[in-house]
């Protein structure tokens, strides 16, 4: 444990980042998920989960939670499952 007072604080802050962003990160795969089970059991409401999924990868990509690569990618799987 830090003993200064700045890196107490610092530890603090990381703590909450790290929080924040394993949520968002969670929020993003379960979108995904969401829509990659509704899609196998043929439900209707496929357009809402689709742009669900999709605004959370963004989401997080803006956040830097991920590269700009693995964006990519993983949208353009997700449109690739969705236009099947």
């Amino acid at each position: 444990m830090p003993i200064i007072k700045s890196a107490i604080e610092r530890v603090k802050t990381s703590e909450k980042a790290e929080a924040r962003n394993a949520s968002q990160l969670s929020h993003m795969r379960t979108a995904i998920k969401k829509f990659d089970k509704a899609k196998l059991a043929g439900e209707g409401d496929l357009d809402k989960l689709y742009k669900d999924a999709i605004s959370a990868i963004d989401r997080a990509h803006s956040k830097g939670l991920i590269k700009a690569n693995k964006a990519a990618r993983d949208k353009s799987r997700l449109s690739a499952r969705y236009n099947k």
